[in-house]
């Protein structure tokens, strides 16, 4: 799977980098191996990581197998984001 950057989500996570020291790796990490996925607006998906007292929010969208960054935040609204996984099948 390739990661596609737009512009946008290039300079915000060159904004968030100089605020909190997110990397463009650490995004892609985040995207590649994601803690959730979400939906959000539209078709976007959403992969969050946690990270510190927050939550690292990736909007997306796949593109052919590929997934094309939209944008990338920080947030400490963890409660309002993360989805606790409901009627989980057990083993």
């Amino acid at each position: 799977m390739r990661i596609i950057w737009t512009r946008h989500a290039e300079d915000r996570q060159q904004e968030w980098e100089k605020r909190l020291g997110i990397t463009h790796r650490e995004v892609e990490e985040a995207l590649r191996d994601p803690e959730q996925i979400v939906s959000g607006d539209l078709d976007v998906l959403v992969a969050q990581a946690r990270r510190g007292k927050g939550l690292l929010r990736i909007p997306f969208v796949e593109v052919v197998g590929d997934r094309k960054v939209l944008t990338v935040y920080w947030t400490s609204k963890v409660e309002k984001y993360w989805k606790e996984e409901q009627n989980a099948d057990t083993l």
